[in-house]
C-alpha cells in the first residue's frame, strides 16, 4: 500500500531519514543480490598477548560515513570508512564544517584508541548518495544530485535545507529513483556494490593482522526499517572478509524476520565460512515495535520456529548510544517492585517534555518525530521480561539479549564520548557549542542538546581479534557503557566461598564453578541454596590530562514474571555507597571520595528455584558533569549560548555500565 506524498514526505523528514512505506519490498534488485562466495581467509599472525581467562576490549559498532544520506546530507562529504577507522585507531583528523579549501576546519583526536570499530552505514540509498558525492560519477551533474548537494533548490514548495537535500535522492512514488538509478535500476546496484566494496576494503586495510593485534575491524551495515517512523534499525555485523555481494536494506525485504532468512540463506547457510549476526539498535524510539511478538497468531511449532531464529541471529542489543539510553523506565505499564532512581538517565523521550502516553499491550507510530505513545518494550529490562514471558508461554526466549554500547555518530568518528571533549554526532550541524546546545538537526523535534555523545561496546575476549570478538558477541560476554571505560566481570554460580573477592583466582573459580554474564544457570544440586553472584569492576582511568571517575556503587538488577503476568523489578546495592563522590556543577571540580575498585558476593534473599529469572549488574559512577555543563564552565556574555542556562537539561549525571544477563531457568 503507498502513502499520500505528504505522508511519505513527513517520514522522509524523519531523524533516521528513512520514508514509513516506501521501503518494504517496494524495489529489490534485479538481478538479486549474490550469496558469499567461498575463498581463503586473509592469513594473520597469532597475538603476542593472549589472555585465556579473557580481557576487557573496547569498540565501537556503529558509525556513520559519508556513504550514509543523513550523515552525507548533514555535511560529511568526504569522510568515509577509512577516515572512521583512522580516527578511532587514534590518528588526528579534520571534521567539518570545511574551509573554503575544502578542509575541514576542527582538528580533532580522539582521547584514547579503540580496540575495535565497525563503520555502518545505512544500505538505504547508499548507491545513490555514492552517485551524487563522487565527482565524475554518471548522475553527479543531474538536478537531484545538485539538490541533495545543496547546490540546487527543492521543487517541492516549502521544503528547504537539509530536508530538500534529501529529497533529492527520495522517489515518493518509488523506492529508488529512476531519474538517477535507471528504469531497471542498474545504475544505483553498481553503484552500491562499488560503494560496498570500498567499504569492505577499507576494514581490511585497518585490521592489525600483525602479532600486535592493535586494532580490530568489522564489515557492517545498517538495515534502517522506520514503519510508520518508528525507529526499528539494526546493525549487521560480519565476523570476517566473506560477504554477500550488496548489503540488505529496507528496500529489499519489509522486516527484520526475513532480513535474518536472507542473511541466512546468502551468508551463514552458505557453507563459505561467511557468518553474519544483526545487533538491534536504541529501542527506545521504537514505540514498542522493536520487541513486540509478531507470530503470536501462528501454530505453536512455527512461534518456536520463529522465536529461534531470533535468538540465533540477535545475540546482543545496543543498551546506549547518543539518541539516549535504553535500559528502563519509570512508571511504564505493567511493571510492578518500585521506582529505580537511576532509570531518570539520558532518556531521548520526556526530558524536558511531558511524558508521552503509554502504548500498554500495544505498540504505536511516530517515535522519530518525537510522536506516538512509548511502551515498556522500548526499554531492554522489559524485554527480557518479555523474553521470561514468552518462553513460559511457547518454551523459546527470543529476547536472551546480551548487551553492548556504540554512538551512532554521524560525523564518521567512533569512540568519540568523553564528555568533556564532545564533539557533536552530527557533522557540521552541530559542530558548535551553540549549535548542540540551541540548534536543531533536520527535520527532527530532537534537540542536539538531548543527545549526549553516546557509549562504548565492551566484550571479554582472549585476544583483539575478530574471531575472539565475534565470538564474545556470540556468547554474550559482553558490557555496554555510557561511554567511560569501566572493566565490569558477573558471575552466577552455586558454590563461590564468601570470601572469593579477596581471592587471587575470582576469574578462574568464577569460569570453572559458575558462568560469566551471558550464560545461563541450570544446574543445581537438589537442596542447593540460592546462587551466588559475584560482581566485580574495575574504575575507568581516564587518560593523561582528562582523568576517569571514581566509582560509587555496584548493584544487580533483578527480573522475573509473576503469576499475575506482570514485570517485576528489583535493585539490589550490593557494594560500594549510595552518595559517594560528587561534582560542583558550578566548576565540574569532583568532590569527595569514592572508589578505584568494587567487588561483592551476593545471593538472592527472596530465590524461588521454581521461577525463572534475569539478573544483570549495573555499575554506577560518582557525579559527574554532563557535556553541556563541563562546556559551558567559565563562559560568560556573547560567548555563553541560551542552552547554557537551559533549566531542562540536567548539569550532573552518573556515568555506567551494564554487564549482560545472567538466566536462570529451573
Amino acid at each position: 500500500m503507498r502513502r499520500s506524498p505528504a505522508a511519505l514526505l513527513g517520514a522522509a523528514l524523519a531523524l533516521a531519514c528513512i520514508p514509513a512505506s516506501i521501503g518494504p519490498g517496494s524495489s529489490s534488485w534485479t538481478p538479486p543480490a549474490a550469496p558469499a562466495l567461498a575463498a581463503a581467509l586473509v592469513g594473520r599472525e597469532p597475538c603476542a598477548h593472549r589472555e585465556p581467562l579473557r580481557q576487557p576490549l573496547f569498540g565501537d559498532l556503529h558509525v556513520h560515513t559519508r556513504f550514509s544520506m543523513d550523515a552525507s546530507a548533514r555535511g560529511l562529504a568526504k569522510e568515509g570508512p577509512d577516515f572512521a577507522y583512522r580516527f578511532a585507531s587514534g590518528h588526528e583528523v579534520s571534521l567539518p564544517p570545511y574551509d573554503a579549501r575544502g578542509v575541514g576546519t576542527r582538528r580533532v583526536r580522539i582521547d584514547r584508541p579503540l580496540d575495535f570499530a565497525a563503520a555502518t552505514d545505512h544500505a538505504e540509498w547508499m548507491g545513490e548518495v555514492s552517485l551524487c558525492m563522487r565527482p565524475g560519477s554518471s548522475m553527479y551533474a543531474t538536478r537531484r544530485c545538485r539538490q541533495f548537494r545543496g547546490e540546487a533548490s527543492s521543487a517541492i514548495p516549502g521544503v528547504g535545507g537539509m530536508n530538500a537535500r534529501m529529497m533529492g535522492i527520495i522517489s515518493l512514488s518509488e523506492g529508488r529513483p529512476a531519474a538517477l538509478c535507471g528504469r531497471d535500476g542498474g545504475i544505483c546496484r553498481a553503484e552500491l556494490r562499488s560503494a560496498w566494496e570500498l567499504t569492505r576494503a577499507a576494514a581490511e586495510r585497518w585490521y592489525d593482522r600483525t602479532s600486535e593485534c592493535r586494532f580490530t575491524t568489522f564489515a557492517a551495515w545498517e538495515y534502517s526499517a522506520s514503519p510508520g517512523r518508528s525507529k526499528v534499525h539494526r546493525n549487521v555485523i560480519l565476523r570476517n572478509e566473506l560477504a554477500p555481494e550488496l548489503p540488505i536494506s529496507w528496500l529489499d525485504v519489509p522486516d527484520a524476520e526475513q532480513m535474518w532468512a536472507r542473511l541466512r540463506a546468502l551468508c551463514n547457510d552458505t557453507g563459505t565460512g561467511c557468518e553474519a549476526l544483526a545487533i538491534p539498535h536504541n529501542p527506545n524510539l521504537s514505540n514498542g515495535q522493536m520487541f513486540s511478538i509478531p507470530w503470536r497468531d501462528a501454530p505453536l511449532a512455527e512461534q518456536r520456529e520463529r522465536a529461534r531464529l531470533r535468538a540465533e541471529m540477535e545475540p546482543v542489543v545496543e543498551m546506549m548510544q547518543h539518541k539516549g539510553e535504553s535500559e528502563c523506565r519509570n512508571g511504564m505499564y505493567g511493571v510492578v517492585g518500585g521506582a529505580d532512581e537511576l532509570c531518570d538517565f539520558e532518556k531521548a523521550r520526556g526530558l524536558g517534555a511531558a511524558s508521552p502516553p503509554d502504548c500498554g499491550e500495544g505498540s504505536g507510530e511516530g517515535a522519530l518525530m518525537g510522536e506516538g505513545c512509548i511502551s515498556r518494550l522500548d526499554f531492554v529490562r522489559y524485554a527480557l521480561l518479555e523474553g521470561l514471558r514468552e518462553q513460559q508461554r511457547t518454551g523459546v526466549n527470543p529476547y536472551r539479549l546480551g548487551f553492548i554500547g556504540s554512538t551512532d555518530n554521524h560525523s564518521a568518528a567512533p569512540g568519540s564520548v568523553n564528555e568533556r571533549r564532545y564533539l557533536g554526532g552530527n557533522a557540521a550541524r552541530d559542530a558548535t557549542l551553540a549549535d548542540r546546545l540551541d540548534g536543531k538537526v533536520g527535520g527532527t523535534s530532537m534537540r542536539p542538546a538531548l543527545r549526549n555523545p553516546g557509549g562504548l561496546a565492551g566484550v571479554w575476549a582472549e585476544e583483539n581479534t575478530r574471531d575472539a570478538i565475534f565470538d564474545a558477541i556470540r556468547r554474550r560476554e559482553t558490557f555496554a557503557t555510557s561511554g567511560p571505560r569501566i572493566a565490569p566481570r558477573f558471575f552466577a554460580g552455586w558454590g563461590y566461598p564468601a570470601d572469593i573477592c579477596t581471592r587471587a583466582d575470582l576469574v578462574e573459580r568464577g569460569y570453572a564453578e559458575g558462568v560469566p554474564m551471558g550464560g545461563e544457570l541450570r544446574e543445581r544440586l537438589p537442596g542447593a541454596g540460592p546462587p551466588a553472584f559475584v560482581v566485580s569492576a574495575l574504575r575507568d582511568a581516564g587518560s593523561e590530562g582528562l582523568p576517569g571517575t571514581q566509582l560509587q556503587r555496584l548493584q544487580v538488577i533483578k527480573g522475573f514474571v509473576g503469576d499475575d503476568g506482570a514485570f517485576h523489578q528489583e535493585v539490589h546495592d550490593v557494594a560500594g555507597a549510595a552518595g559517594a563522590g560528587g561534582v560542583d556543577p558550578r566548576t565540574c571540580t569532583p568532590q569527595g571520595s569514592a572508589f578505584d575498585s568494587l567487588c561483592a558476593r551476593w545471593t538472592d534473599p527472596d530465590f524461588d528455584p521454581a521461577r525463572p529469572a534475569v539478573y544483570y549488574a549495573r555499575v554506577v559512577e560518582a557525579p559527574s558533569c554532563r557535556w553541556q555543563a563541563a562546556e559551558c564552565v567559565g563562559l560568560a556574555g556573547e560567548e555563553r549560548p541560551a542552552g547554557c542556562d537551559d533549566p531542562a537539561l540536567p548539569d550532573v549525571i552518573q556515568e555506567r555500565a551494564w554487564t549482560s544477563p545472567i538466566w536462570y531457568r529451573p
